[in-house]
Parts: structure tokens; sequence; C-alpha cells
């Protein structure tokens, strides 16, 4: 990656000349217009489609596990619930420590690389855990999954930054992640249709779960090594002109330095990104989505069969919830997208959560808590991306927005640990009281929190507003990044 940030394959000049140029050169209007409606439109259709495979795959081959859970694999391998547990907090002690490498690794060795054969090599773990025999095996199926699959959440979101503005950016972000909750509808479907080949090669039905799933997670990787690009530099379904224009507009955004010097990694941009305010206002807020989140992900087929169904009913029950939550999320992120609303998009959906997890804990009624669901389930999935994308869209240059998107999954997979054990062990099915409980403050937490850093953002970029008027571009220091008084914060 990082030599395509130097030339263009197309002329082999360096990407400031190119900028400098394209922002020396006429364009009409008209010009202007058909690039802006080409160009994104052709980038959705190469580079998108894929992301989202990536991250669908991700999420079912890590959350499918649940879906085993309920087809008889902890019965199978003598699994306690404390043991269950320890299987899933496996997953994730590698899941984050990968992250932040993985993420500033990501640039220097390529996406076109270190993607795919993250996807691939997980593909592979994910098929073995069908073929695992005892409670160990499985552990260490579950090790090396979370290794390979930490850095690819914080990856894609990184890597979509190269391609998109700030503007642009929630809609994509918001496409593949849903595809997190649309692999929740997949994998209760797909767990029910594959039980029917229950003993088949001498293998449980739970076990051609793992099989089936992790085979195509293995295909698609190998494929996508020839189809994603790395750069828009680099892309070869760009002409010349597009490549420049992307270029050019990532530029303008403040999504891209120009040329290396900001680029290059520097223990100074990660401390400044320890040190800003709005990265940490943040921090809590993610802890406590990745806890509701992977409880609902983890512990949904569970929770659905505590309501009073069972065997296949449970497994194909637990898919309208993802369902909606997939829809809701993609009308949601165009309008945040329209209208610049992170923060109010983030306060709304945790107020859905909220109210959700009030009704499940207040309701005694299995009806009323099933359609709790829908409010929890959407709450979590779609506030998510926006979240994501605030604290994506509000650090710059590269190597602070590469921290500040590890420290967001750091966080996130932090509450899935958290998660694990509130739903597996310490609060007992199928009232789960204390896990409610605790989601219902976590809720409230992240209403309160993101209230806060919308003010405080909103604050700043008066400020900025003022400087304006007193320091042209060309006196600032280079290395301000989002602290300049002309990078304006996303709110």
């Amino acid at each position: 990656m990082e030599d395509t940030l130097h030339d263009s394959p197309s002329t082999g000049t360096s990407l400031k000349e190119e900028i400098d140029h394209i922002n020396n050169t006429e364009i009409s209007d008209d010009e202007k217009a058909h690039l802006e409606g080409t160009v994104w439109r052709k980038l959705d259709r190469w580079v998108l489609p894929v992301c989202t495979i990536f991250y669908l795959l991700s999420f079912l081959d890590r959350s499918n596990i649940a879906n085993a859970r309920v087809a008889g694999m902890q019965t199978s391998l003598k699994m306690s619930n404390y043991q269950y547990s320890i299987a899933l907090t496996m997953t994730y002690v590698p899941y984050i420590a990968a992250e932040f490498p993985s993420n500033l690794l990501l640039k220097y060795v390529g996406p076109q690389w270190m993607l795919p054969a993250m996807v691939t090599i997980w593909g592979l773990v994910a098929t073995m855990q069908g073929i695992v025999k005892s409670y160990s095996g499985l552990l260490a199926c579950r090790f090396f999954l979370g290794l390979m699959e930490g850095g690819l959440f914080p990856g894609l979101v990184l890597y979509m930054s190269f391609f998109y503005p700030r503007e642009r950016l929630q809609i994509r972000i918001a496409t593949f992640f849903a595809s997190a909750s649309l692999s929740g509808a997949f994998s209760g479907l797909l767990a029910a249709g594959i039980m029917n080949i229950d003993g088949r090669g001498g293998r449980p039905g739970w076990a051609w779960i793992f099989i089936i799933e992790g085979i195509f997670t293995l295909l698609f990787g190998c494929i996508s090594f020839f189809v994603l690009p790395s750069s828009p530099t680099t892309a070869a379904f760009l002409s010349e002109k597009e490549r420049n224009y992307v270029v050019s507009r990532l530029k303008a955004d403040g999504a891209l330095a120009g040329d290396d010097k900001n680029d290059r990694f520097s223990w100074t941009e990660v401390i400044r990104c320890c040190q800003s305010v709005h990265v940490w206002m943040l921090a809590p807020v993610l802890f406590f989505l990745g806890t509701t989140l992977y409880g609902l992900a983890y512990f949904e087929p569970s929770i659905v069969a505590g309501l009073g169904y069972t065997g296949n009913k449970a497994q194909l029950m637990s898919a309208p919830p993802f369902a909606v939550a997939f829809v809701v999320s993609m009308i949601s992120a165009a309008i945040s997208d329209r209208y610049g609303c992170r923060g109010f998009m983030l306060i709304f959906f945790s107020l859905c959560n909220l109210i959700g997890f009030v009704i499940f804990h207040a309701s005694k009624s299995n009806h009323i808590r099933y359609g709790s669901l829908f409010l929890t389930v959407s709450g979590n999935y779609c506030g998510a991306p926006p979240v994501i994308t605030w604290v994506a869209n509000n650090s710059a240059p590269h190597v602070r927005r590469a921290t500040s998107v590890a420290i967001a999954f750091i966080m996130t997979n932090a509450g899935g640990i958290l998660a694990t054990w509130l739903l597996g062990s310490l609060s007992p099915a199928p009232n789960y009281t204390k896990a409610t409980v605790t989601f219902i403050i976590m809720s409230a937490g992240m209403v309160v929190l993101s209230s806060v850093n919308l003010a405080y953002l909103w604050h700043q970029n008066r400020l900025k507003a003022q400087r304006r008027q007193l320091v042209a571009p060309e006196d600032e220091p280079e290395d301000l990044g989002d602290k300049s008084a002309w990078f304006v914060y996303n709110l």
C-alpha cells in the first residue's frame, strides 16, 4: 500500500503532484457532476461488495457457535455453561490483541494481500471447528479464529476511508456492518437447513454448520486475492481522470495527507490520538455497545429458545429481528450520510436499545419479550455504524485515524468478553435478570455520553470557526490533523 501512495501507476508522478495538478486544472461543472455520479458507483460495484461479504463471513463464522450450541454442540462436547463462556472468551483475547498492530500494518503490507489472507486462514480454522471431538480442540480453534479475524473490522473501516470522503463513509460502513445483522438472520436459517443432514459422514448437525459455512469463507478468501484493489490510484476499473478525482476529493475532505510525510507511522501521532477528548468520550460508549451487541449475537438463539421455541423453530425465530435490523440500518445510514448526523443517530438507537431492554425486563409475556428483541437488535446493529464512522470521521491524519479506530474496536470487543460471562454464566436463562439490568444501565450511559460528546464537538467547531477568522491555512503547522481550525468535526 505504501508505494501506491507515492506514485501513480499511469503517470509515474507523485501523488502530491497529481493532487496539485487536478486542483490547478479547470474542470467544468458538468464534468465534475459526471465524475461525482460515476466514481462512487464504480467503487460501490467493485470495492463495497467484497468488504460486505468479508464482514458477513466474519460475523457468521464467529457467532454461528450460538446456533451450534442450540443444535447440540454443548451436549456433544460435554461442556458446561462456564466452559461455553471460556470458549467465547478464548476468541476475544487474541481478537483484541490483533486489532491495533494489524491496523498499523494494513497500509504497509497492503490491504489487497492482508485482508484476503486473513479471510482465507480463518475460513480454514472455522471449518476445523466442525471436526473437533473435544472441548480442548474447540478452544484451540476459537483462539486462532479470533487471532485471524481480529484485524478485519477495523481494517475494513480504515480501508474504506482510503476510497470514500467522510460524508460518503457511513452508508458504506453501514452496508458491510449491516451484513452482521444479515448474518444473524442467515445463521438461523442456514442452521435450520443444515440440521437436515445431521449424521451424514458420521458428523452431527452442529458440526456441519461449522464445516459448510467455513468452506465457503475459505473459497471466497482465495478468490478475493484477485479482485481487491489496494487504493484508488491502483484501481484498474477507474480511468486516470477518475483516479485523480477520487484522490483530490479525499485530499479536500482531509481524509488523505497528499504525500506520505504525514502518513508514516509515528508514535507522536499515536499519543496525539490518545489525547483526543472525543475518542475517549466515545470509548465507554463503544464498550457498552460491544457488551450489548455481542450479548445478542452470541445468545439471541438461546434467548429465543428460552421463550418457548425449540429445535428448528428456535433457529428460524431467531432470524426476523436481525432481518429487520438490516433494513433499518441501511435506511438510517442513508439519512445519517445525507444530513451528517452521526451523533443524533447514535442517541436515537441507544434509546431504542434502552426501551427494548426495559420491556424485556419488565414483561412476563414471552410474546412481548420476543417483540422487544426487534428493538434491542435494531438498536445495537444500527447504532454501531454511526459511532464507528463518528470516530473515523473525526480523526486525521492516517496514523491517528488508524489508532482511534483500533481503540474503538478494542473497547467494543472488550465489551464482548463481559457479555459472554453475563449471559453465559452469571445470569441464568430464561430471564437473564442480571444481564438485562446491566444492559439497561449501559444503554442509558450510551445516551448520556453520546449527548455529551455531541455537545463537545459542536463547541469545538464554534471555537475553530473563530480561529479561522484569525489565521490562514498556510499559517498553521502542517501536523495538526483534526486539531486544525480548518478540520470541521462531523456531528
